[in-house]
């Protein structure tokens, strides 16, 4: 059994816990003891769109087993405990090949299989317009097949928790109804779908938009659109990127104000995410920058982002820095919210009988510094400085 004393990231009062068994112990409050020189304490961060990492991709086949155990553990010095790795539109056979190499390694690894949460399967089901349709490859866009997801579904072992897909298209709403009665969540996505079929997703089981704002048109009409629809939809959770990148602050504000405790952060993190400045090629073979500031972009158009890099600590962050929300608002978005919305034991946050999942940390200058993360009661990652 263990001891851990931090200031509690909401109530910013110092707690003393134990942890025996994955669990906490004996939680106590100590306000009024000096907490000057205690690290904060957290949930651990929960991200339900996580494409590679560190110059590894999910979605470049073939991916091996090693590669999905290396971006578990490179996660945990970002704070992520939990995660859903994400395959995007790609051919039948590949996106088939993904999720039953994630599976195994699951199976095999119990370490792994505790941090991924489920498998978001982010297309190939999606608007085939240009705009809308974002990076995807547009020759494997299709409409919704319940045998071929069936298919992928047995392939994971039943670990598909969350497919993004867009309405329009004849038979979605079927297909929409038979996820629900299986317990997948359909998310709304990469979508040019007409306010009445975001209406008949709705009442049909979507729970949630995937990172709203994006893959959209450039244009739209005034109103109505599918992004007023989906934020007038109270059933709806809406995920966004926070790294002040890919939404305007503007845009933020109105989906806090709206969604209120059915916003979420997701960081939809691709390869280059935790990987130093500078010009890189992607595998199909165009350049993009990585530039100092953080953001990433087209070689050739320094104004088209080329994917995001910025995890969810950085998205907390920008939310705090551009005070559109307090900072344990913030956390909880990225935490106890995604773990609320995906049913997870961590929902209780730092309570007595809740998973000893969280995090230790520092902020400096609005910049969050991990510490030690722990996931089953088990420490992870320590910071080495």
């Amino acid at each position: 059994m263990k001891e851990y004393i931090g200031i509690h990231y909401r109530t910013g009062n110092p707690v003393r816990f134990k942890v025996k068994n994955g669990v906490i112990l004996d939680y106590s409050d100590l306000t009024g003891e000096k907490s000057e020189s205690l690290p904060y304490i957290a949930p651990g961060l929960i991200d339900m769109q996580i494409n590679g990492y560190g110059g590894i991709d999910f979605n470049t086949v073939p991916v091996s087993e090693e590669s999905i155990i290396k971006v578990t553990s490179m996660l945990w010095q970002e704070g992520v405990t939990s995660y859903l790795p994400t395959v995007i539109t790609n051919s039948d056979e590949n996106i088939e090949d993904i999720v039953k190499t994630i599976a195994k390694v699951c199976e095999e690894n119990p370490t792994v299989n505790r941090c991924i949460a489920g498998i978001h399967v982010e297309g190939p089901f999606i608007s085939l317009e240009d705009e809308p349709r974002g990076a995807h490859q547009k020759e494997y866009v299709k409409r919704p097949d319940w045998n071929l997801f069936q298919k992928w579904q047995e392939a994971a072992g039943g670990r598909i928790k969350i497919i993004t897909l867009s309405p329009e298209w004849e038979g979605a709403t079927d297909f929409i109804r038979k996820c629900k009665e299986q317990g997948v969540t359909v998310s709304i996505g990469h979508t040019s779908s007409s306010p009445e079929q975001i209406q008949e997703a709705v009442t049909a089981g979507a729970r949630m938009s995937t990172h709203l704002g994006n893959g959209a048109h450039l244009m739209l009409p005034r109103h109505p659109n599918y992004l007023w629809e989906q934020l007038a939809h109270d059933e709806l959770w809406s995920c966004m990127i926070a790294d002040g990148f890919h939404l305007p602050d503007s845009v933020l504000k109105v989906i806090l104000r709206t969604k209120q405790e059915k916003a979420m952060l997701v960081s939809d993190a691709i390869s280059f995410s935790g990987m130093e400045p500078g010009e890189y090629t992607t595998h199909i073979g165009g350049k993009v920058v990585l530039t100092p500031e953080g953001k990433l972009h087209l070689a050739e158009n320094q104004k088209l982002l080329a994917g995001s890099v910025q995890m969810l600590k950085w998205g907390i962050e920008n939310l705090v820095h551009q005070d559109l929300c307090s900072f344990d608002e913030a956390w909880e978005m990225a935490s106890v919210r995604p773990a609320r919305f995906l049913n997870l034991p961590q929902q209780t946050g730092l309570n007595e009988g809740a998973p000893a999942d969280f995090i230790q940390f520092i902020k400096k200058e609005n910049q969050i510094h991990i510490l030690q993360t722990v996931k089953d009661g088990k420490s992870v990652y320590q910071n080495p400085v």
